[in-house]
């Protein structure tokens, strides 16, 4: 036969003695039919009982009930300054409704005061989770806009200074912030977030539309400049062969300053074109410079040669017989330049050297011609006279100065005639 199971009020504890019946609680009762009652307020309420058997403290579950609805309540209130207003509503209104009319024992007024005395409390709560949740759209608005400003701030600026890969990553970081400023901050309204995204979407979607066309510009830049630098460079390979050792030089010091002219295309097509205009400027200046050393090589005996003749040259020196080293300086110069070429790097040296002796010869040869040119000679010859005259004067003045005893006027002519004599002589000198 199937026992159907007891109710919790009906449930009993076999090893339970039964308790004697009518009983008394602080807050309640129960009859001598088993039917437990509460006072509530002024009045007493059936709560439960017990048909069959009466448990030693029939009270005991009543009074954990009421235990539940107080660490309910306690609960309630340690969370209040956790809850939004929303939650507050909700949970107060269950609390309510379960110490409405609870089967259960205890102090249900003071437990419904205490309710109450939290209600006050949560309108407060409210109030002020309502400033923090304002608060908080405020600065979820200024943080979303923000993001937005940023993002504007990149597509303002000129392309060409744009950074592209560090504000691509940029732009990636502040749709990461836009989502997580959705997820974690508090919902705008919606108006407002519309109007914002809109900002930003339109911010990511000129970004890459100015990427692109920015980068397509390079593209059709750098594939110009790689056309040009390439026939830079055919030229150049086109002349690597070349003998015509002067008009080739030119002509590639001609297309470097192109190439240094030239737009510039990537790093690494840069480097590689230029790899390839230096290899064919470098099989000329190769031969050039193999043909320089053939050269200089065959020149080192007319260098020995004209060393020889620099000996002789500088033996000359100093001039003191022009007409005597005039023709042989010419007999120099004529066996030098039947010498011919020396090495290019020797060239400067010895010509300084042989120019060296010319030019103290020439300045012999004007010397002379300024001490035996008639003109000069006479008007030499006539400042002689004058000074002569002057000096005369001088003497007899210097004389008279000192028979009077003029010590201050014997000075000053002892001074005039001294300097007056030191022309004189240098005249002499020049017409001697």
């Amino acid at each position: 036969m199937t026992t159907t199971p007891n109710t919790p009020e009906e449930t009993t504890t076999e090893a339970t003695a039964t308790a004697s019946v009518p009983a008394t609680h602080e807050f309640g009762r129960i009859d001598e039919n088993g039917n437990v009652y509460v006072r509530d307020g002024q009045e007493e309420r059936l709560i439960g009982g017990y048909p069959d058997d009466v448990p030693a403290d029939p009270f005991a579950m009543y009074v954990r009930r009421f235990e539940d609805l107080q660490a309910t309540v306690k609960l309630f209130e340690d969370r209040l300054a956790t809850l939004t207003p929303k939650d507050i509503d909700q949970t107060l209104a269950t609390i309510r409704e379960a110490v409405r009319e609870p089967a259960a024992l205890g102090d249900l007024d003071g437990l419904r005061a205490r309710v109450e005395e939290l209600a006050a409390r949560a309108e407060e709560r409210k109030e002020a989770a309502r400033e923090e949740r304002k608060a908080a759209k405020e600065a979820a608005l200024v943080a979303r806009t923000a993001v937005v400003e940023k993002a504007e701030a990149i597509i303002a600026q000129a392309p060409e200074r744009i950074h592209w890969k560090q504000s691509g990553q940029t732009m990636r970081d502040l749709l990461d912030e836009w989502k997580s400023l959705q997820r974690s901050g508090p919902r705008l309204e919606k108006a407002v977030e519309d109007e914002l995204w809109k900002r930003f979407s339109s911010a990511r979607t000129q970004f890459d539309r100015n990427r692109r066309q920015f980068f397509a510009a390079l593209d059709k830049a750098q594939a110009e400049a790689r056309s040009i630098k390439e026939a830079i460079i055919a030229e150049a390979e086109a002349l690597q062969s070349s003998t015509d050792w002067g008009a080739t030089t030119a002509a590639y010091r001609g297309l470097m300053d192109r190439w240094k002219a030239a737009p510039r295309t990537t790093r690494k097509d840069d480097d590689a074109l230029w790899a390839r205009f230096r290899a064919a400027q470098q099989v000329f200046f190769d031969a050039r410079r193999a043909k320089d050393e053939a050269t200089d090589e065959e020149y080192r005996a007319n260098l020995e040669a004209k060393e020889a003749l620099l000996v002789e040259a500088e033996a000359l020196l100093p001039v003191t017989d022009l007409e005597a080293v005039k023709p042989l300086l010419h007999n120099i110069q004529d066996r030098w330049d039947e010498i011919g070429f020396v090495p290019s790097a020797e060239r400067g040296r010895i010509e300084a050297r042989m120019r060296a002796v010319e030019d103290a010869v020439r300045e012999a040869e004007e010397k002379e011609w300024q001490r035996s040119n008639p003109e000069t000679r006479a008007r030499a010859e006539g400042m002689l006279g004058q000074l002569e005259d002057q000096l005369a004067q001088l003497e007899a003045d210097l004389k008279a100065a000192e028979e009077a005893g003029n010590a201050k006027r014997a000075k000053d002519l002892a001074e005039a005639l001294a300097t007056k004599k030191a022309w004189l002589e240098q005249i002499r000198s020049t017409m001697a």
